[in-house]
């Protein structure tokens, strides 16, 4: 029932990295519960989600940490949306984790914001005589111009970024919903240098239109991006 499920997910157009990781979860909790003699959906009780919460707080990873707070929620929350379903779909006739208690999780500014001067400092680090440098900077700079989020920016077109208005069209943003919103000058600079002298090299032929290129012609990963901005 988890394969109908994410084809659930597939229609009501769940991000793909949020259904990946419900998969993951899901099936490493029916393994667990499969270990107990627990096969069918209907034989699973609120005193065995919670002997599983209990599992997941004592859980140690091989190097020894304990699962987060942030991970153990999560995990939680895709089996809660799972048995949701279930009930809804009459696959079971009660949902025994509608009343599992989730781990209260802190709520915390961001590390460090940097100031103006170290975002400067940070920007003119890279090498631009390179062209992954040209790329990188052009990146960072939409990212500080703009705000947008990791896979908002994996997803933008060449043909979504407006110099004349000075706008970007954001695709399937947050909520799953497009969005116009201003993006400065400086960036738009730095995209059509980005544009001119190193794209062109990147595509190799085989150009969808994606705009922000890895250096094999394809569109960046997510993990790929992650590694480029915390570098």
């Amino acid at each position: 029932m988890v394969q109908e499920y994410l084809q659930y997910m597939d229609i009501k157009n769940y991000a793909q990295t949020t259904k990946q990781s419900r998969e993951f979860y899901l099936y490493t909790f029916l393994e667990w519960s499969g270990q107990r003699g627990l096969i069918r959906p209907s034989e699973i009780t609120k005193p065995i989600l919670e002997r599983f919460q209990r599992y997941l707080f004592h859980y140690r990873k091989k190097d020894g940490d304990p699962l987060t707070f942030r991970s153990q929620y999560n995990r939680l929350v895709a089996i809660r949306a799972w048995f949701k379903w279930l009930a809804k779909e009459n696959h079971i006739l009660y949902n025994p984790a509608s009343e599992i208690e989730l781990p209260k999780l802190e709520k915390r500014l961001p590390k460090a914001i940097l100031s103006e001067s170290e975002a400067e400092r940070v920007l003119n680090m890279i090498e631009i005589t390179e062209p992954m440098g040209l790329r990188d900077r052009a990146i960072l700079e939409v990212l500080y111009s703009t705000g947008i989020r990791r896979l908002e920016l994996i997803n933008l077109l060449v043909q979504d970024v407006d110099q004349e208005r000075g706008t970007l069209f954001v695709r399937q943003g947050k909520g799953k919903a497009d969005r116009m919103i201003p993006i400065g000058e400086r960036a738009l600079l730095w995209i059509d240098k980005y544009l001119d002298e190193t794209r062109p090299e990147l595509a190799c032929g085989r150009d969808e239109g994606v705009l922000f290129l890895s250096r094999y012609g394809d569109k960046i990963s997510p993990n790929g991006l992650t590694a480029l901005v915390r570098n």
